[in-house]
């Protein structure tokens, strides 16, 4: 299966602070995700639920085995397919992918998405190392592959994930279904298209270094350095931009060590000269994440989610798991059933319309942006506010013993949305 040019500019870029990294007692998660310009991005709420046994899961492409008892996730996803970009659960599991390259083939035919992947851990996982053992697990038996674009010509990639929880966090890279892990307990981290564990691997797969061997990728002599061996040898145009932008943000993250709080991952998420913030060659940052894991377990984990492109002209709102929660309509895309393009097969043979209300009235705002400077300011300032808003509304809940219950905050996140929604009319 074939993948785009090798300069096609594909991208992501996931972070995480780990204290004494954070400013406070937290584990501070942060994603954009960078997908092609006029892709739509929903922000999906998936309550807990319980399953027959033996009964079976679609996912984008193919079915595998469900379990008994899934968790509640709220995903930040392409309307097109099940899985996710990045989300989280109700425990306070957080992930990022990323695409990424390496001198393993890409494999025929469909499998999991890596996105796929992402969403089944945040069901099926309490912790960062669970989740990680359940993408290993699927990856051995179900592989990952299939089209990661809604498009007739395929775009296919391999996988690297963030995971993280209120103690730790985990760097995962994937070639096929080998892979290698990184355990993170202290300091900050970041990924950005490319392999990056080398010596300093937590864990891997069983046959790692013996695959490699017989490949002729290393010849078993001295400490084996995954990135150095995996990595293709000619980089493409794409993986040295993928390069660039991993230094940069491991530089914007060292800078702020010690003081790193969701502002300041919203910041790095907004970085336009880095090209964090992307906006290039028909791909750009179409949604971001930033959460806030609190290690005192009696604190609410904090999500915030945009569910709109660019981030430095988004608003980020918060999302608690609580009594209350439920589906903000005004992010959730249309659907089209048997006939939507993904199922109908050949796929992708024609387009639908997407977009969701809080897309249309963002987009429509920053057409105003750009034709009247007046408006500009008047949008901005509202959508500062707004954000401003909310971020004060989760400091005092973090700091105050006596901010409600975090249960009773569930409808945080659709009143949030409402409020942007409305100030786009």
């Amino acid at each position: 299966m074939a993948s785009l040019s090798p300069d096609a500019p594909c991208s992501c870029d996931c972070f995480v602070s780990v204290p004494p990294a954070s400013a406070i007692p937290a584990v501070i998660f942060a994603k954009n995700s960078d997908r092609p310009r006029d892709e739509v991005q929903e922000v999906v709420f998936v309550p807990a639920g319980t399953h027959t046994p033996g009964s079976r899961l679609q996912c984008t492409y193919i079915e595998v085995e469900q379990v008994l008892k899934t968790h509640a996730v709220i995903l930040s996803r392409p309307s097109w397919l099940w899985g996710a970009e990045m989300g989280a659960n109700e425990h306070g599991v957080c992930i990022g992918n990323e695409a990424v390259w390496t001198k393993e083939p890409l494999r025929e035919g469909e499998a999991l998405l890596g996105m796929d992947l992402l969403r089944l851990a945040l069901e099926r996982s309490t912790s960062a190392q669970e989740a990680l053992h359940v993408i290993t697990g699927l990856l051995e038996r179900y592989g990952q592959g299939g089209s990661c674009l809604e498009d007739p010509a395929p775009f296919c990639y391999h996988n690297t994930f963030l995971l993280a929880d209120r103690t730790e966090a985990w760097v995962l890279e994937t070639a096929g279904r080998l892979w290698a892990a990184q355990r993170i307990q202290e300091g900050a981290r970041n990924i950005s298209n490319q392999l990056t564990i080398g010596t300093d691997i937590s864990a891997q797969h069983p046959e790692l270094q013996t695959y490699a061997q017989a490949q002729g990728w290393w010849d078993g002599q001295g400490t084996f350095d995954f990135a150095q061996v995996f990595s293709l040898t000619q980089q493409p145009v794409r993986m040295e931009a993928a390069k660039a932008r991993f230094l940069a943000g491991r530089e914007l993250l060292r800078q702020e060590q010690g003081g790193i709080t969701a502002e300041v991952m919203m910041g790095i998420l907004r970085d336009k000269e880095s090209g964090i913030c992307m906006d290039s060659g028909g791909f750009r940052t179409t949604a971001s994440m930033v959460s806030v894991l609190p290690q005192d377990p009696t604190q609410p984990c904090v999500h915030f989610l945009t569910a709109t492109p660019d981030p430095s002209r988004s608003v980020f709102k918060p999302f608690i798991f609580g009594v209350g929660v439920a589906q903000a309509p005004q992010v959730l895309s249309p659907t089209f059933g048997a006939q939507d393009p993904v199922r109908t097969l050949p796929r992708f043979q024609t387009q639908v319309d997407r977009r969701h209300i809080l897309y249309r009235g963002h987009q429509a705002a920053l057409g105003l942006m750009e034709s009247d400077q007046d408006r500009e300011q008047q949008l901005r300032q509202k959508q500062w506010d707004l954000e401003q808003e909310g971020l004060k509304a989760v400091r005092g809940l973090l700091a105050s013993e006596c901010a409600p219950p975090f249960q009773e905050l569930g409808s945080l996140f659709q009143a949030f949305v409402k409020k942007e929604s409305q100030a786009y009319v």
